[in-house]
């Protein structure tokens, strides 16, 4: 059974940093795209960051130059850093992976943690 399981969630003052972390448990071969995604009540699901095997990255318009994603392919980790948070990053953040084992692939999701930033 494959797991993905997050930490690094809390609550933080606007200009301040957390690290989220997102940890690939189970028997798999191998870990494709791995990304962060983020939902505050009342609105969509938002895609934050993404990065591939080969550490190629992406990100929203409205954290890029503050987020980082990078991941630890021996670790099976992805990372989320966050620095110069903003009332508006209170969210719950997910991590999500594209997930290959004995002849099957499949896009995993973590649980979630809490992200909330005060003003």
């Amino acid at each position: 059974q494959v797991q993905l399981v997050e930490s690094g969630g809390g609550l933080v003052q606007a200009g301040g940093s957390l690290r989220l972390s997102c940890a690939v448990a189970g028997s798999i071969f191998g870990i494709n795209d791995m990304g962060w995604f983020r939902q505050a009540p009342g609105k969509q699901r938002e895609l934050v960051a993404t990065i591939t095997r080969a550490a190629y990255t992406t990100y929203a318009d409205t954290v890029k130059g503050r987020f980082t994603i990078s991941r630890d392919n021996a670790k099976n980790t992805v990372y989320l850093q966050m620095n110069s948070l903003k009332p508006e990053d209170t969210a719950v953040y997910c991590c999500n992976a594209d997930i290959s084992g004995g002849g099957w692939r499949n896009y995993y999701w973590g649980q979630g943690t809490q992200v909330t930033v005060s003003s």
